[in-house]
C-alpha cells in the first residue's frame, strides 16, 4: 500500500484540516462527558487493528480524497465588524473564521463513506477505540455544526486588561434567530443535564442576574445582533453597554491599528497580543527589573500571528515586534545574510537548522552582565578555567567565531545518530590553535588523518557505555565537525561538488513569495521521515514504509528575519505553524503564569518585610500606642500630608495603607491581599500578625505572614479568608 502516498496527499491540505481537527477536537471534548472511557491505541494495538482491517490505510486514502475535493473551507477575510467593538484595554486578539459549515459538511461526507465503504464501516462500528463513542461523537459534532448556523463568518475571542486582572471576551455576529434555545439545548446534551449550569441569558435577563457564588462556568449573552460568553456579569454588562453605543475606540489605539492592518490581504486565521502592555499589567515589577531591561526583552511591544493567501499561495506570519531598535540578548539574532554553512548541508539530510548570532564575543560579555544582575553563579568558574588553561574564552575562543552555524541530523535510528555541524569562523589558524591547547589540558590526543588535501581530526571520549567519537576540520572559513570521519568528510564533498543542500532545487523554491534566502535563521526539515520517527513506537510498520520513500517529501521550511525592531517568521508550511503555535502556547503561557506568580510572591515578601520595618517605626514613634493596629493606621491623614497622628502615621504608601483597610478589610497589591491584625488592650497593642494572601490561585500559590519577630512564614495553599493568629503564624514553615 502507498502509505506515503497517503501523506503527502493529506499534507498539502494539513492546515485546513488542522482547523478542522480543532473542531472535532473541540466536540469530542464537549461529549467526553457522555462517552465511555476507550481504550489507549498502544502501538500492538495499532498493530492488532491493521491486522484486523487490512484496507484500512486505503480507506483513509479514500475518505481523504473526498474531504479534500468536496469539503469548501472558508474564504479569507479582508475586513472586521467585531474589531472595532473592543474594549480600548484589549492586550489578546484571536480571530478565527465559522468552521460550522466545514462540520457539517465532513459529516455528510463521511457517513456517506461508512454507507459506500465496508471496511471502513466494519471498522468504525466494531473497533474497540470506536464503537462505542463512534456514534455519540458524530451526535455531538453534528450538534456543534447545527449551532454554527447561528454564528456569524468569524469568531473573535479578546482579553482586556484595564486593571491587574484580565476579562475574557468571546465574540461572534448571530445571523439568525433561534441560537439562545440551541445553545441550551447544546449546553445540556453535552453536559448530559437537561438543567444545564451553564448559563444562557439574554439582554432583559442581564439587567437582572446576579452573581453565583463560586460559579466558574461562562455565561452566554444572546442578542439579535451578536452573542457574547464571559466569565463574569460586570464584563458582560459593560461589553453590553458598549455594544450599545457602539463607539469604535479600539481601532484607534496603537494596538487596534495593528491588528486591523493584518485584515489587508486577507486573512484565514490572525492571533495578536500587546505584549509589552500585558507585561506592565501583570508584571510591571519583573519588567522594570536591571536584567530584563539589560536583555532588551522589556521592549517588546506585539506578538502577532496570521496565515493568509497571495499570489503564490498560503503564507503564515510570526512577528514579534519591540518599541524600539532591539538591543542586548533581543539583537543576538543578527540580521539576514547569505547562510553559506548550508554549502556543506547534506541535501537528504532529515533535519537541519541554521542560526547567525550578531557578534559571539559581545554575546558573552551579555549573557556574563545579565548573569550578575540575576546573581546567578553560572560563569562563576570561568576565571579559574581561564587562569588554569591560560586562554581568555572571549579573545581566544568567542572572538574568533563570526556567529553563523548550522546544526545537520541525518540519521538518528540505532546504532549511532549521524549529525554535523559547521561553525563559520573569522581566524582559522588561531581557533586551531585553541582547540590545541584545550586537548593538551584535557590530555587528548586527536588523531589526524589526509584525505583529499583536508586535514580530518579524531577525539574520542571514553565513557561508561562505549567510547563517543568526533571529527572535526577546518575548510574554507568554517569549522566542520560532526558524529565520525565519515560525516567530515562528506559534507566537505557536497561542498566542493556544488550538490549540497544549498544548491538543490528544493531549497531554492522554498522560501515563501517575496521572501529572499538570506535569513537570520532557518529550519528545513524532511516532514515525512521525522514523521516516521515520531511514528516508530506507535505503528513501525507504517513508519518504516515512510521511511523507504521519504525522499520524495515536500520539506517544511521556517525562515526567521531579524529586522531593526523586529523579529519575524516566515513559512508556507502551515503544518509546522498552526501546531509551533499551540506548542510555544502550551509551553510559554504556562510559563509566563508562573512567572508573574513568582513575581507577585516575591512582591508579597518584600510588602510584608515593608509591614514590619514600619510597625517598627509606629512603635518608637507612638509607644504609648505600641504596634499599629492595622493597615489603615499607617495611612495618611484624608486632610493632607502635615496632618501626622497616631491613627494617621503617614509611614506606608497608599497601596498598602489604604484608608479602607481595617476591620476585616484587605489591601490589594500585585495580586495579593494584605491585611494587619493587633492583639490591643486599652488601646496599647503588644503583638501583631500581618499576612498576605493571593486574590486567587491565579495570582500566588502561597502564603505569607509574620509578627513582631520579624520572621516570615509561608503556607501553601489556596487563598485565606481570614487571618491567622501570631501563634498559627510561627507555626507555619519558616522562610529561607
Amino acid at each position: 500500500m502507498e502509505y506515503p502516498r497517503i501523506l503527502r496527499q493529506t499534507r498539502r491540505y494539513f492546515f485546513n484540516f488542522f482547523a478542522l481537527v480543532a473542531v472535532l477536537f473541540l466536540a469530542a471534548s464537549a461529549s467526553s462527558a457522555q462517552t465511555a472511557a476507550v481504550p489507549e491505541p498502544t502501538a500492538s494495538a495499532w498493530d492488532q487493528e491493521l491486522r484486523k482491517y487490512p484496507g484500512l490505510p486505503d480507506e483513509f486514502d479514500q475518505l481523504f480524497k473526498k474531504l479534500r475535493n468536496n469539503v469548501q473551507f472558508p474564504d479569507p477575510r479582508s475586513e472586521n465588524r467585531i474589531l472595532s467593538l473592543l474594549p480600548p484595554g484589549t492586550v489578546a486578539y484571536v480571530a478565527l473564521p465559522n468552521y460550522g459549515d466545514v462540520a457539517s459538511q465532513t459529516l455528510t461526507i463521511f457517513r456517506q463513506q461508512l454507507q459506500d465503504r465496508p471496511v471502513l464501516r466494519e471498522w468504525w462500528t466494531h473497533s474497540k477505540f470506536t464503537a462505542s463513542s463512534g456514534p455519540k461523537f458524530l451526535a455531538a459534532l453534528d450538534q456543534f455544526a447545527q449551532l454554527h448556523q447561528y454564528l456569524g463568518e468569524e469568531i473573535v475571542f479578546s482579553a482586556a486588561m484595564d486593571i491587574q486582572e484580565p476579562t475574557f471576551l468571546f465574540v461572534s455576529e448571530v445571523r439568525r434567530p433561534g441560537l439562545k434555545l440551541a445553545l441550551q439545548q447544546f449546553a445540556a446534551q453535552i453536559s448530559g443535564n437537561p438543567k444545564s449550569p451553564m448559563r444562557v441569558i439574554d439582554q432583559i435577563e442581564l439587567a437582572t442576574a446576579t452573581e453565583r457564588p463560586h460559579a466558574e462556568e461562562p455565561i452566554i449573552l444572546v442578542r439579535p445582533d451578536f452573542v457574547v460568553v464571559s466569565l463574569d456579569l460586570n464584563t458582560l454588562r459593560a461589553f453590553n453597554a458598549q455594544l450599545d453605543a457602539r463607539k469604535p475606540e479600539f481601532p484607534s489605539t496603537p494596538f487596534g491599528r495593528r491588528v486591523a492592518d493584518e485584515y489587508t490581504g486577507g486573512v484565514t486565521l490572525l492571533g495578536a497580543a500587546n505584549v509589552g502592555k500585558i507585561l506592565d499589567k501583570t508584571m510591571s515589577a519583573v519588567k522594570q527589573s536591571a536584567a530584563l531591561q539589560q536583555s532588551g526583552f522589556a521592549d517588546m511591544q506585539y506578538l502577532i500571528w496570521d496565515h493568509k493567501f497571495n499570489a503564490g499561495g498560503p503564507v503564515s506570519q510570526l512577528e514579534l515586534s519591540f518599541a524600539s531598535p532591539r538591543h542586548g540578548a533581543a539583537s543576538w539574532l543578527a540580521k539576514p545574510t547569505a547562510l553559506g554553512s548550508l554549502d556543506f548541508v547534506t541535501p537528504t539530510s532529515l533535519f537541519v537548522t541554521t542560526v547567525v548570532l550578531s557578534d559571539p564575543a559581545q554575546i558573552f560579555d551579555d549573557a556574563q552582565n545579565l548573569a550578575s544582575l540575576s546573581h546567578s553563579n553560572i560563569f562563576a568558574a570561568i576565571p579559574t578555567i581561564e587562569q588554569a588553561s591560560k586562554l581568555s574564552l572571549k579573545d581566544d575562543l568567542f572572538s574568533l567565531l563570526s556567529g553563523e552555524v548550522t546544526v545537520e541530523i541525518d540519521k538518528l535510528a540505532p546504532p549511532q545518530t549521524v549529525w554535523k555541524v559547521a561553525l563559520a569562523v573569522k581566524d582559522a589558524s588561531r581557533l586551531e590553535q585553541t582547540l590545541d591547547k584545550l586537548f593538551a589540558l584535557a590530555k587528548i590526543q586527536p588523531m589526524a588523518a589526509d584525505q583529499a588535501g583536508v586535514t580530518l581530526n579524531t577525539v574520542q571520549f571514553p565513557n561508561q557505555k562505549a567510547t563517543t567519537e568526533v571529527t572535526y576540520a577546518f575548510v574554507d572559513g568554517y569549522l566542520l565537525f560532526g558524529s565520525s570521519r565519515d560525516a567530515v568528510a562528506e559534507e566537505v564533498q557536497f561542498h566542493r561538488s556544488g550538490s549540497s543542500l544549498a544548491k538543490s532545487s528544493k531549497f531554492l523554491a522554498s522560501p515563501p513569495p517575496g521572501h529572499p534566502v538570506e535569513a537570520s535563521a532557518l529550519l528545513f526539515e524532511n516532514p515525512l521521515a521525522m514523521g516516521a520517527l515520531r511514528m516508530q513506537s506507535l505503528m513501525p510498520d507504517l513508519a518504516q514504509s515512510f521511511a523507504t520513500n521519504s525522499a520524495e517529501a515536500t520539506p517544511l521550511v521556517i525562515t526567521v528575519y531579524g529586522e531593526n525592531s523586529a523579529i519575524r517568521e516566515v513559512s508556507t508550511s502551515a503544518t509546522f505553524d498552526a501546531a509551533g503555535v499551540l506548542i510555544v502556547a502550551a509551553i510559554a503561557i504556562p510559563n509566563l503564569l508562573r512567572s508573574r506568580i513568582a513575581a507577585n510572591e516575591s512582591s508579597a515578601v518584600g510588602s510584608v518585610r515593608t509591614v514590619n520595618t514600619a510597625q517598627i517605626t509606629y512603635q518608637a514613634t507612638y509607644p504609648d500606642r505600641g504596634f499599629a493596629p492595622n493597615l489603615a493606621t499607617f495611612g495618611s491623614d484624608p486632610r493632607g500630608p502635615n496632618f501626622c497622628s497616631a491613627d494617621h502615621a503617614a509611614i506606608l504608601e497608599e497601596n498598602l495603607a489604604d484608608g479602607k483597610c481595617a476591620g476585616d478589610a484587605w489591601c490589594t497589591k500585585f495580586g495579593y491581599n494584605f491585611k494587619v491584625t493587633a492583639t490591643c488592650k486599652l488601646h496599647l497593642c503588644k503583638e501583631y500578625v500581618v499576612v498576605a494572601t493571593p486574590v486567587s490561585s491565579n495570582t500566588g500559590t502561597r502564603n505569607f505572614c509574620s509578627s513582631s519577630d520579624g520572621l516570615i512564614h509561608y503556607q501553601s495553599g489556596d487563598p485565606l479568608a481570614t487571618s491567622p493568629t501570631v501563634a498559627e503564624c510561627r507555626s507555619w514553615p519558616l522562610l529561607q
